[in-house]
């Protein structure tokens, strides 16, 4: 290896033309793409603490130095021409840097082609309200946000307005305009850009990631004022979705929260992916609850009604649907295999007595 301290680019082009959705730079370890959620090692030598450096120092915005430098922690867009738009964290870990870069699409991937439950367009074009996107790092919540981005542009007529950290999906007007504004970019943080947003004359208003509890009062008191709001959380299905929205606030306040999300939520959609049974990828299994009248009424008092998984599993006159129902319904397609599903069922056991039971597997 050269004394030369390599630069990123071919692993950037490498990650574009092998369609990896991340690449992984630390020292010690040759540089890493995931494709179809599995870390595959490129074929280069290990990278050095100069290597590192080099990298950072050739992405890392000229505002962003001190607080990288101070912190060791930098998060921020990175655009590279002819091969794409990334999403980039560089860290310091053992004191040496680290990258990971996501590669952010050009436009959005059409709803029909992401294997998302049909109602979830419903969802989308709702005139008003919370709709909440869940799930896990790398479940795939942009993307799916970002459909429902594009439904919304192709059929209404509306402003919408995103806030995001970095843009990752860039869209164009259609039937809608959109303004696209990235953090520090763009706004100082989420919660200064909802306060803006509703003097922007919005119809649709986009929240990247509910990280606090001002940016989440915001977002409740837009719903609650006539506009709908997408937004995100890391969590794991709905029940877990409500109570850490309750959570942000105070004893005090829980009643009155719990009141204005009974009224103004519309659904959580909650994500994870899974194998395919083919290897050609992975397939989305999601958790889908819509509000209404008895899910409304055990957000306001949980104690009235069962626990809301068990309203989800029969709500499919509302187009409900747990995550073990979903996964049920793609073993049964063939889509993913039993081991598959049953890794990443919230309840193992019973995916296997429901398959057994109806004759999918013996």
């Amino acid at each position: 290896m050269s004394d030369q301290p390599v630069s990123v680019i071919p692993f950037l082009h490498a990650l574009a033309s092998t369609g990896g959705s991340d690449l992984h730079c630390k020292v010690g370890s040759a540089p890493r793409i995931r494709v179809d959620g599995r870390l595959r090692k490129l074929q280069v030598p290990p990278l050095t603490p100069a290597d590192t450096r080099n990298m950072v120092a050739q992405v890392l915005p000229e505002d962003l130095v001190a607080q990288f430098r101070d912190t060791h922690e930098a998060d921020f867009a990175f655009s590279l021409s002819g091969v794409g738009r990334f999403r980039v964290n560089a860290y310091v870990a053992r004191g040496t840097d680290c990258l990971v870069f996501r590669r952010v699409a050009v436009g959005a991937t059409p709803m029909e082609d992401l294997g998302l439950p049909a109602v979830i367009a419903d969802l989308a074009l709702e005139p008003r309200g919370l709709v909440l996107v869940t799930g896990p790092t790398g479940s795939g919540k942009t993307t799916t946000l970002a459909s429902m981005i594009d439904l919304i542009n192709t059929y209404r007529e509306v402003n919408i307005i995103t806030i995001e950290d970095p843009i990752e999906v860039l869209h164009s007007d259609k039937k809608a305009i959109i303004s696209q504004r990235e953090v520090r970019s763009d706004t100082l943080d989420f919660t200064n850009a909802l306060r803006g947003a509703m003097r922007q004359d919005p119809d649709v208003i986009m929240v990247g990631e509910m990280r606090d509890i001002e940016t989440v009062r915001a977002a409740l008191s837009a719903a609650e004022t006539g506009h709908l709001v997408l937004a995100t959380l890391h969590t794991v299905d709905a029940q877990d979705t409500i109570n850490r929205i309750i959570d942000f606030f105070t004893p005090h306040e829980q009643s009155q929260v719990r009141a204005t999300l009974s009224q103004t939520l519309r659904g959580i959609i909650s994500q994870r992916l899974v194998r395919r049974g083919d290897g050609s990828g992975r397939t989305l299994a999601a958790e889908v609850m819509v509000n209404h009248g008895r899910i409304a009424e055990a957000i306001v008092d949980p104690s009235s009604q069962p626990p809301i998984a068990d309203l989800i599993a029969e709500g499919d006159y509302y187009k409900m649907q747990t995550f073990d129902q979903h996964l049920f319904q793609l073993v049964q397609e063939q889509m993913v295999s039993v081991d598959d599903a049953v890794a990443i069922a919230t309840r193992p056991h019973d995916l296997l007595v429901s398959l057994r039971n109806a004759g999918v597997i013996v």
